[in-house]
């Protein structure tokens, strides 16, 4: 197993599937295994945006019915289903075959697991706001209210589910700043790397 946090414009929608194609194991993308050709993203996934619209409509509720004195939506009530959803389909990769998973929180969920290696790929905003640029063929202001807009909702996911910052460094074997070092050589990076962990682990 390895998974890959990414940020923004870090290029996780490159480097994950060219690792997947390399390790020759399935490439789960935001928990939905790859099929067919991939359209290079960085952009938030259809179901990151609807828990995001979630959380804000729970806030929205609570702030309302706590000022009418009736019952207060705990975070639990949306938290644990996702959670025990994502878990799931975690654990069900985890004791397959493998893959390569990008995002939702894999290094936290799998972070017992002596087969999984963790990877954080990042790099300065205004570098990830120009490789996001090459990645998805957008403006510079697109690129720039496109980060934003996913590296909050990311973060307030990961806080959401587990209380855990994706930056903390301590949840990955290895970080990479993707910005600086041509993705093949991500892959290359990652790909030794993995092996050695492996080889260290017995995994």
């Amino acid at each position: 197993m390895v998974t890959i946090s990414a940020t923004y414009g870090a290029g996780g929608s490159v480097v994950a599937p060219e690792l997947a194609d390399r390790l020759g194991l399935p490439f789960a993308d935001r928990l939905i295994p790859a099929r067919g050709p991939l359209e290079p993203g960085e952009r938030l996934s259809d179901q990151e945006r609807e828990e995001v619209r979630r959380r804000g409509f729970f806030s929205r509720l609570a702030h309302l019915t706590g000022g009418l004195g009736l019952p207060v939506p705990d975070a639990g009530d949306l938290r644990d289903p996702v959670r025990r959803r994502v878990e799931a389909n975690l654990t069900e990769l985890a004791t397959g075959e493998g893959a390569v998973i990008l995002g939702r929180g894999a290094a936290i969920v799998l972070a017992g697991n002596p087969a999984a290696f963790q990877v954080r790929l990042d790099g300065p905003p205004d570098r990830r706001c120009a490789q996001a640029m090459a990645i998805e063929g957008v403006d510079a202001a697109t690129a720039r209210a496109r980060l934003e807009e996913t590296d909050r909702a990311r973060a307030r996911y990961l806080a959401r589910l587990y209380e855990r910052d994706p930056a903390d460094a301590s949840l990955y074997h290895l970080v990479i700043d993707s910005t600086v070092i041509p993705s093949a050589v991500c892959v290359d990076l990652i790909e030794t790397a993995a092996s050695a962990f492996w080889s260290r682990s017995g995994g």
